[in-house]
């Protein structure tokens, strides 16, 4: 089933994830990305999940979102505590999970208007 037309015109939808990176919206990125229903860009996340900083974030400082999903790669990982903190101080509530589950997360709620935001790693081959 094509669930494609309950997707407002003109917002960003993942259409597909994998080794070979990400296609969002007809547009190609072979490597990690952030986005938000009406933005994308490559994201220069650490190759080190560990690695992250609040700095990695910065793409989402004036947008109006209510959760940031952060896909972690090929599986979840938790997020340094201090970290999550720093980023909760900026107003970014963050739901990690593997990438896969991140990129369907996403779709869903954007599908349901919901003001979501997602940083995604890519998946290793």
């Amino acid at each position: 089933m094509d669930i494609t037309p309950l997707i407002p015109h003109g917002r960003k939808i993942i259409q597909s994830y994998g080794a070979d990176g990400f296609k969002i919206s007809g547009e190609r990125f072979n490597a990690g990305i952030v986005l938000t229903p009406l933005y994308c860009e490559g994201w220069d996340a650490p190759t080190d999940f560990n690695d992250m900083s609040a700095q990695n974030f910065s793409f989402f400082a004036d947008k109006d979102i209510d959760v940031l999903l952060l896909g972690a790669g090929r599986k979840s990982q938790f997020l340094n505590p201090d970290l999550r903190q720093d980023l909760k101080m900026q107003g970014l509530i963050v739901d990690v999970m593997d990438t896969g589950a991140a990129c369907r997360t996403y779709n869903v709620l954007l599908a349901e208007g919901r003001r979501v935001g997602a940083a995604l790693m890519p998946v290793e081959k």
